[in-house]
């Protein structure tokens, strides 16, 4: 008897008992439809008899454009295209790519979520990296002349959390540049990493204590029996972290003085054996800067708002991630695996920041990106 197709494909219906659950057999196709971009699937699930669309929860789902034109637009999104060269090339609205950035800001947020867990890193780089939105400066400022937590216009800034060993981008957030950002920033890397791993950036100040509100031990003392009031529970940064700052000293926009200091667990870094740098990090601002045109230097491409600014770095982060091949990840071909195709003998196997930390097996493709579905993860293991 032959065995039906695992289609891969969970069953949206919330009151179903296989709710999001994949590869249990309760899903079979019923019927075929056609659309712009060739014949599509009608799902159907044993369990609750609710039929679904083959594109359900995907980007693509109920659109009337062509899959490819949809994804040519988000691609020119991710190598620097503004908004008013896209609507020339493809002829579409500017809304209209909007609309399809908020959708696939959607599904890389989703992605981020279910890949990046339990991260064996031992090292972690921050660093924030300075932009506009809608003007270079905000219409209300606080003392020191940036933009107020709550403002939507000008300076704002691209926060990294980058694990050099992987070249992989743990998070991502748009803000401003204080100690509430900060502290979004660490709380998303500790969520996301295994263990307590060694952490650099510059000589933000804010930094020290937004590590110390993640990792910490709070010591209680047990009352004494005495008159007065009890000693208050004393917090102490975890025995575990180390910290080191990068201080660098400018004048006018050129660096004078360089300068390194380890400002928690000296002795622990010491045995690791690492150098304080923020190097790749810095290298990451740059690949940012030539993807999106908004943060260009000197652009008239900035964004109006930031939760557009915010769509576009956490796609970028998903797509950097798993789908974007990294030169210095490649790995020798064995003699026996170099096939050539004609005059081209390839001599590398291609690996992304996600596959060098074992969270994928594969370069995705950019419809895979587009449309990849997970279960809930009470019931799914770190691998997916």
């Amino acid at each position: 008897m032959r065995k039906a197709q695992d289609w891969g494909q969970p069953c949206p219906n919330p009151d179903c008992s296989l709710y999001k659950s994949m590869h249990k057999g309760n899903v079979s196709a019923i019927s075929t439809y056609m659309t712009h971009s060739g014949k599509r699937r009608i799902l159907r699930c044993a369990q609750c008899t609710m039929c679904f669309f083959e594109t359900r929860d995907t980007v693509f789902f109920d659109l009337r454009t062509s899959e490819e034109k949809v994804m040519m637009a988000l691609k020119m999104l991710l190598v620097k295209v503004d908004l008013a060269g896209i609507r020339f090339v493809l002829g579409v609205t500017e809304e209209t790519v909007l609309a399809w950035l908020a959708r696939a800001a959607h599904k890389a947020q989703e992605i981020n979520v279910h890949v990046l867990r339990e991260l064996p890193v031992t090292q972690v780089q921050l660093d924030e990296m300075w932009h506009c939105i809608e003007r270079k400066h905000a219409c209300e400022t606080d003392t020191a002349g940036e933009s107020l937590p709550d403002g939507e216009d000008g300076r704002q800034w691209v926060w990294i959390s980058f694990a050099p060993e992987f070249r992989l981008m743990i998070a991502a957030v748009v803000g401003p540049r204080t100690l509430d950002t900060a502290k979004e920033v660490v709380a998303a890397t500790q969520a996301r990493v295994a263990g307590i791993p060694v952490f650099f950036s510059d000589g933000f100040t804010c930094s020290l204590a937004a590590l110390m509100a993640a990792f910490h031990v709070v010591t209680t003392f047990a009352r004494t029996g005495r008159r007065g009031r009890p000693r208050k529970p004393l917090c102490k940064p975890h025995p575990d972290l180390v910290y080191g700052q990068l201080v660098k000293q400018k004048q006018q926009g050129k660096l004078l003085t360089l300068s390194t200091r380890v400002v928690l667990g000296a002795e622990r870094l010491t045995h690791l054996g690492f150098t304080i740098s923020t190097a790749l990090v810095e290298r990451v601002n740059l690949t940012l800067r030539q993807a999106l045109a908004p943060l260009a230097r000197k652009t008239s491409s900035f964004c109006k708002d930031r939760e557009r600014m915010r769509q576009r770095v956490v796609f970028f982060q998903a797509f950097y991630n798993v789908a974007r091949p990294h030169m210095s990840l490649r790995q020798p071909l064995p003699l026996h695996e170099r096939t050539c195709h004609g005059a081209i003998c390839p001599r590398w196997r291609e690996r992304t920041p996600a596959m060098a930390a074992g969270l994928t097996d594969h370069v995705w493709t950019f419809r895979e990106l587009l449309t990849a579905k997970f279960e809930p993860l009470d019931s799914q293991s770190i691998s997916g």
